[in-house]
């Protein structure tokens, strides 16, 4: 039986770039880097040290020409946060591109881009 999500794997073109996103402008944190020295890198980034699901950033060409029928697409995310006027904010003062503030049914939402324009929304719980 399945108890939890692990890890989704985001597969980026500049993989250098993307951690420089995530780690600074959101705060993610590294939780694992491995280079196999042959150009397959693998870097594991995570909201905080506890959290028990993280990203891995993977190499989209590299990927692509390894496994040519796996779906490279940018799964749809969201993220939960308690202060949803405080991170809008945050992520405005650091340029980072967020869209307009929505009320749902399950609470207030926006999206973000990050640096590939890879749009992920954030929901206040």
């Amino acid at each position: 039986m399945i108890n939890q999500i692990g890890q989704v794997m985001l597969y980026v073109n500049d993989q250098d770039q993307a951690l420089r996103f995530w780690t600074e402008k959101l705060g993610f944190v590294v939780v694992s880097e491995e280079d196999n020295g042959q150009g397959f890198k693998w870097i594991e980034i995570a909201p905080n040290e506890e959290a028990q699901t993280s990203f891995v950033l993977h190499n989209k060409q590299l990927i692509a020409q390894m496994e040519p029928e796996l779906n490279l697409g940018t799964p749809s995310i969201m993220f939960l946060t308690h202060d949803l006027d405080k991170l809008y904010q945050d992520y405005q003062d650091k340029g980072i591109t967020v869209g307009e503030m929505v009320s749902m049914p399950n609470g207030r939402v926006f999206n973000f881009a990050d640096d590939e324009n890879n749009y992920f929304a954030v929901m206040e719980k």
